[in-house]
């Protein structure tokens, strides 16, 4: 089983620039209902993923007032679980030793490139209707 059949690709996945103040951050995590999302630099790489609870702690612990979140950039914010990716080319049992730890899994390109995400959603609804499919046999 190819993992590309459950990949989100990048054009349809909200992501931060590691650039974005945390106000932006905060504002694009709120739009999309989002607790994690993922950090791309610019030349595209995928380096972590950032928390509301990072964002919170990091807020609470420096003291930060609503102009100071404008001028500090998200790459300065310390990640406390930095989620496992993996490339294209993996096996199933590769996904689902990962899908099964966190929510969803960052996919790149043999160069590091970001290209989208694999939920846990999409992989657990396959498994179902496999197993369904299976049962009816």
């Amino acid at each position: 089983m190819n993992i590309f059949a459950f990949l989100t690709p990048k054009s349809e996945v909200a992501y931060l620039n590691d650039d974005f103040t945390i106000r932006q951050a905060m504002e694009k995590m709120e739009f999309h209902h989002y607790s994690r999302i993922p950090i791309l630099n610019s030349e595209g790489d995928y380096i972590g993923d950032i928390t509301e609870g990072d964002l919170l702690w990091y807020i609470k612990g420096k003291k930060l007032n609503q102009k100071s979140i404008e001028l500090i950039r998200i790459i300065e914010i310390p990640q406390t679980r930095k989620l496992e990716k993996i490339t294209i080319d993996a096996s199933l049992q590769d996904l689902v030793n990962i899908i099964i730890k966190q929510n969803y899994v960052p996919v790149v390109d043999d160069r590091n490139k970001f290209i989208g995400i694999i939920t846990r959603t999409k992989v657990i609804k396959y498994l179902f209707e496999k197993r369904l499919k299976e049962d009816q046999l």
